[in-house]
């Protein structure tokens, strides 16, 4: 996943605040693997593409994730057993 692309708009925003991925995992203790998991199914923040080589997100998008998690509006599923028939 290589993430999405800043449209000109978005870029022009004034008080936009971007992090990288260390500060990402410093404010989300999740991993890697489990962030781009969710991302792919829309359940995290789309990272942007800032160069070939490096990507970053949207801090405020971040912030009002955490929020919504916070308010109880993002319920934890547990992952079905893999023997487990569906």
């Amino acid at each position: 996943m290589a993430g999405r692309d800043l449209t000109m708009d978005e870029m022009k925003k004034p008080g936009r605040v971007l992090i990288d991925r260390s500060r990402l995992h410093e404010i989300v203790p999740l991993s890697e693997r489990t962030i781009f998991d969710m991302e792919k199914r829309g359940e995290f923040p789309q990272r942007f593409t800032l160069s070939a080589r490096r990507v970053a997100w949207d801090l405020a998008e971040v912030e009002a994730w955490i929020e919504e998690r916070q308010s109880g509006g993002g319920k934890a599923s547990f992952p079905k057993p893999r023997n487990a028939e569906l």
